[in-house]
């Protein structure tokens, strides 16, 4: 075997230059099958310490994504979804009104019901960087929400947004995740990562918090013990490199976290869904629309399969099948990944960009079993349920 992958198969660090390599000049077959081989060792270290695991299992979770809001001022190109304060236009993608709004406590109740009948037990909410949200708008909203409902799990709020509250609201980011916490908070989603290169965000994301505010939120949260996960969006404008240099970022925060502490319990790398987005109009798409293709599921295996050799300090890889379908997300199951993710209940960004996949409960569990594998529920920590 490649020396490269020697060294990645017993969980060193690889550099940058070994990382490309991998990417570069292995084959994607030598590169999946490692990959898979450290999941199944990952997996049943997983299982040995009672977290969903072990070779022949896959994991999968039921939960709904409630935009909080739809105003927001980061001015992503890849987003249809936002609006300006006060705004009302048309979506490119599906020609449906889009007006700014903020939802009501009244809103979230029927949702949460449904969600709750259908077994699930987790919210995930997000809203973007709305101008005149601050710390205490989200303290009442989680504390009603926990009041009427308290075994719900609120997995709530990107770095970006944690970021953004903290500095409209004049506090440091400590203070706003222990605040938060203190409110109801549970664990906080990798949203908003996109690609952890500065010259990447400034061009894709003009007004988001920058590298090192998203990195600096997860740090504090990995010193309080908070539970998150971390993501990246790639098939933009991004390199390689571009990709690599993610992916050690998110490793090398890993390795900072205190012993014992939940850290990144999961990595999900997803597809840019380009349809209707300022970045389509730019001329960058990937290949899931009917244009010159620049990326294919084939990439997305060798993503997933390098995510799974260079993050050797984060358990989980999720499968998006929202972006890349169900049969590329199955082949990711033997290319790395061991969680399938959320049927997803409710989904407004992504699917506004052009996502237009689903599941419920029996599809996800019958697409687990027909790639080989025993589909098991769990919750955000990955125990099962």
């Amino acid at each position: 075997m490649n020396g490269t992958l020697d060294k990645a198969l017993k969980r060193e660090s690889l550099t940058e230059q070994e990382a490309l390599f991998l990417w570069e000049r292995v084959p994607l077959c030598d590169l999946a099958a490692a990959a898979d081989e450290m999941r199944r060792e990952v997996a049943l270290e997983a299982a040995a310490l009672g977290f969903a695991g072990g070779p022949d299992v896959v994991t999968w979770q039921i939960d709904r994504n409630v935009n909080i809001t739809n105003v927001c001022v980061s001015g992503c190109k890849f987003c249809n979804f936002h609006c300006r304060p006060g705004a009302s236009r048309t979506g490119v993608a599906n020609e449906r009104a889009i007006k700014a709004y903020v939802l009501e406590i009244d809103d979230y109740i029927p949702r949460i019901e449904e969600t709750l009948a259908l077994g699930g037990d987790q919210l995930l909410l997000q809203g973007g960087l709305h101008p005149r949200l601050g710390i205490e708008f989200y303290e009442e909203l989680f504390l009603a929400l926990k009041q009427r409902f308290p075994t719900l799990k609120l997995h709530a709020l990107g770095a970006p947004e944690v970021a953004h509250i903290a500095r409209i609201s004049s506090l440091g980011v400590r203070e706003t995740l222990e605040r938060l916490v203190a409110a109801g908070l549970d664990s906080l989603p990798g949203a908003g990562a996109e690609i952890l290169v500065d010259e990447v965000r400034r061009a894709i994301s003009p007004a988001k918090p920058s590298v090192d505010q998203w990195l600096d939120v997860m740090r504090e949260a990995h010193r309080m013990n908070l539970p998150t996960s971390a993501t990246m969006m790639y098939g933009h404008i991004e390199s390689p490199l571009h990709i690599v240099q993610h992916l050690i970022k998110l490793r090398d925060l890993q390795a900072e976290k205190p012993a014992g502490a939940h850290g990144f319990v999961a990595f999900i790398p997803w597809i840019f869904r380009s349809e209707g987005t300022v970045l389509e109009r730019e001329g960058v798409a990937p290949d899931y629309v009917p244009i010159v293709s620049r990326f294919s599921s084939l990439e997305y295996l060798r993503v997933i399969a390098l995510s799974r050799l260079i993050l050797n300090n984060i358990r989980n890889i999720q499968a998006s099948w929202l972006t890349v379908g169900v049969e590329t997300a199955q082949m990711a199951l033997r290319s790395g990944a061991n969680d399938m993710g959320s049927i997803m209940i409710e989904e407004n960004v992504v699917s506004s960009a052009g996502a237009n996949n689903s599941f419920d409960a029996a599809g996800i569990q019958a697409a687990i079993r027909g790639a080989g594998f025993r589909p098991v529920l769990r919750d955000q920590l990955y125990r099962p349920r």
